[in-house]
């Protein structure tokens, strides 16, 4: 039993992934200043371990390393060991992260850095197993031999780290804003095109071929290129690959939302993890796919995953929690799996033949342990082709009966931890999925947990927080926490009109442009002036499994620049573009949630005011219509954003400036569709 064994000093924390290791005979201990002043009074290097709670090879390093007794003794008498929850700390796991990658030219988690007393790293890797293997060095074997480094060859460490530093620092110091040549930014949406056709797989959809990720705003990015331009192919695109996720294994086809990506190229074998960001990324990317081409499958998985988080993942509170973990019972993958016979046993027999041939069961099993690789004979239930109407009742009446008897089994751990910018991300999906979907239950959720965040996660000073958990709000707030908080909330704003979500979108707005905004170079900081300190201050652009928060924060200024008249946010977002002409130019198709605000920048963007009673047949017009470069205003009397526009004789009535002009008003529908193009 835990406690039987001897605690280290995570047990205090409230991290998940920390007190998952809390009984590890490591003797760990929380990023701090107390384990840099223990370092540097021992003399000892630092074995910084990042992972977070529902990270499958962090699972496996703990069990193989880290609860081995032969290797916590020998990091224990070498180094000071410091844990961080890279969720919780994601401003140092950024900077570790580069450094890995610079280092190793990859990375991932868990991410091994080893480093000095005053955090300069001078070694850095992913996964280490206990014992060399394949030619790869072993915990047992690389521990010895760093502790040898630092004992005798001094001189060496330290000159290595310091090159690390410089390198690092020098790549800071060369971001330096540039005014773009006429034409870049168009161009640079044309070249993100032509990078995505070139790693499209046009045979089972997605980039690249393994591991894929869903990486929704690669889509909705190429929604936005089909509408500039009417190219097909970007269209087709997004369907096939939404299309062949839903179908894949990388979908939770009893249980529903998504799974973390896939590691062949057929979407078939997930890392099994159920991220917060994933679902909310994909609701947003499948309700622009229904709004674009009207068709109902990616309208019903957009309900599917609400139904999934709001099910799972929601908190008694109102806010979201992080994940679900991959592991069940010690193996990954074994809560989501089923045997023929196991579904035998729960079915009735004729709905237990079309379940098995509809979703490619047999009695071999399609699904290997990824750490033994043993066959299970179980098998990861996945869709060759979409199924009809008559077909998918069936398949839900299934569903019905395989969830309670699926919940019987021991589930994975819950990361239950809840997050300013992924709940931030959960309600702008919620708010969108209310307007397009007509379902004021999403409006409820999100209106709820937008409350909860701004309640307990605000401070009295009006500064934000990162984590919550056990009644227990944390840890100075990040850029992607203001960043995709005010998204949720313009979101929230346009689905029910109350005034105060855009007054709380601009204070939040305001407080990140004050203190994260780079003065000297433009675009924002991931974290404020005031933060602590770490060997350099990250600016991110980069749109990985979560758009960067500098990406976000573009297209809410420019949004909240037009809700509002205020015409220097969309100047401060012309800025932040400006000052990653660089970085958008080496990869645009990196940076495709970037390219969604270049796309909105240049138009023609527009605003639809809409005033007079009776507005709702307007409202669904154009919330059933793919108009991504439009916002919405309604009239609300004594509001500060009331620019006193009147309805035309007593009549429901919307005036509609696109471009920088203006229409007269108009009581028709259809005339309002064909003003916005």
């Amino acid at each position: 039993m835990d406690d039987e064994r001897r605690a280290n000093r995570l047990l205090g924390e409230k991290s998940p992934y920390l007190l998952q290791h809390a009984y590890n005979p490591v003797d760990w201990q929380p990023w701090g200043e107390a384990a840099f002043a223990e370092a540097m009074a021992e003399d000892k290097p630092i074995f910084l371990s990042i992972g977070y709670s529902t990270c499958h090879w962090c699972h496996v390093m703990a069990h193989k390393s880290f609860e081995d007794p032969e290797v916590a003794r020998l990091m224990n008498r070498a180094f000071v060991c410091i844990k961080v929850d890279r969720e919780e700390r994601p401003d140092v796991d950024n900077v570790y992260m580069a450094v890995c990658q610079a280092m190793t030219g990859s990375g991932g988690w868990p991410l091994t850095i080893f480093m000095t007393p005053d955090k300069r790293p001078f070694h850095a890797a992913t996964y280490i197993p206990r014992d060399a293997r394949f030619g790869q060095i072993g915990m047992l074997e690389l521990i010895p031999r760093v502790q040898e480094f630092w004992r005798d060859r001094r001189a060496e460490v330290l000159e290595s780290a310091a090159q690390v530093v410089e390198v690092m620092q020098s790549r800071q110091r060369q971001q330096r804003p540039a005014a773009p040549a006429v034409g870049t930014h168009e161009a640079l949406l044309s070249q993100a095109y032509e990078e995505l056709s070139h790693r499209y797989d046009a045979q089972r959809g997605g980039f690249g071929r393994a591991p894929k990720f869903p990486t929704p705003h690669n889509l909705t990015f190429l929604l936005r290129h089909w509408k500039r331009t009417g190219e097909a192919q970007a269209l087709a695109m997004v369907e096939k690959t939404l299309q062949a996720m839903r179908q894949g294994g990388v979908w939770d086809q009893v249980g529903m939302g998504l799974h973390r990506y896939s590691t062949d190229p057929r979407w078939l074998v997930p890392h099994f993890e159920k991220m917060l960001y994933d679902q909310a990324l994909l609701a947003l990317a499948c309700l622009e796919a229904h709004q674009a081409t009207g068709d109902e499958q990616y309208a019903r998985t957009a309900r599917e995953v609400f139904t999934y988080v709001l099910r799972d993942l929601t908190s008694p509170e109102g806010g979201f929690y992080s994940a679900e973990d991959a592991d069940s019972d010690g193996v990954e993958g074994k809560f989501y799996v089923w045997t023929e016979e196991q579904l035998r046993e729960v079915l009735p027999l004729e709905l237990a033949e079309v379940v098995i041939h509809t979703y490619g069961v047999t009695r071999g099993g399609n699904f290997h342990d990824e750490v033994s690789g043993e066959a299970t004979g179980a098998n990861i239930l996945h869709l060759s082709e979409p199924v009809p109407e008559e077909l998918r009742a069936r398949l839900a009446a299934a569903g019905e009966l395989l969830l309670p008897a699926r919940g019987q089994r021991v589930r994975p751990g819950l990361d239950d931890k809840v997050l300013t910018d992924w709940n931030g991300l959960m309600i702008a999906a919620l708010a969108r999925g209310a307007q397009v979907l007509d379902e004021p239950q999403y409006l409820t959720a999100a209106a709820r947990a937008a409350d909860f965040l701004l309640a307990k996660l605000t401070t009295p000073q009006g500064r934000l927080l990162h984590r919550y958990r056990e009644g227990e709000a944390a840890i100075p707030a990040y850029l992607d926490d203001f960043a995709f908080l005010t998204w949720g909330l313009i979101e929230l704003y346009e689905a029910d009109f109350d005034p105060r979500w855009l007054r709380e979108a601009l204070r939040l707005n305001d407080y990140m442009l004050e203190h994260f905004w780079d003065g000297a170079n433009g675009g924002l900081f991931f974290s404020a002036e005031d933060h602590e300190q770490l060997m350099v201050r990250p600016k991110e652009v980069y749109d990985g499994a979560v758009p960067s928060g500098n990406s976000v924060a573009m297209l809410n200024l420019l949004r909240l620049s037009r809700l509002t008249g205020r015409s220097q946010l969309e100047a401060q977002a012309e800025q932040l573009a400006n000052a990653f002409t660089d970085q958008l130019a080496q990869a645009p198709s990196m940076r495709t949630q970037m390219l969604c605000a270049v796309d909105y920048a240049l138009g023609p963007a527009a605003e639809v005011v809409l005033v007079g009673e009776g507005v709702e047949p307007m409202l669904r017009a154009l919330r059933s219509s793919f108009q991504p470069n439009t916002v919405a205003l309604a009239r609300v009397e004594g509001s500060e954003f009331d620019a006193g526009h009147e309805p035309l004789d007593g009549q429901a009535t919307a005036y509609v400036c696109r471009g920088q002009s203006c229409a007269p008003p108009t009581t028709d529908v259809d005339e309002m569709m064909r003003l916005l193009g």
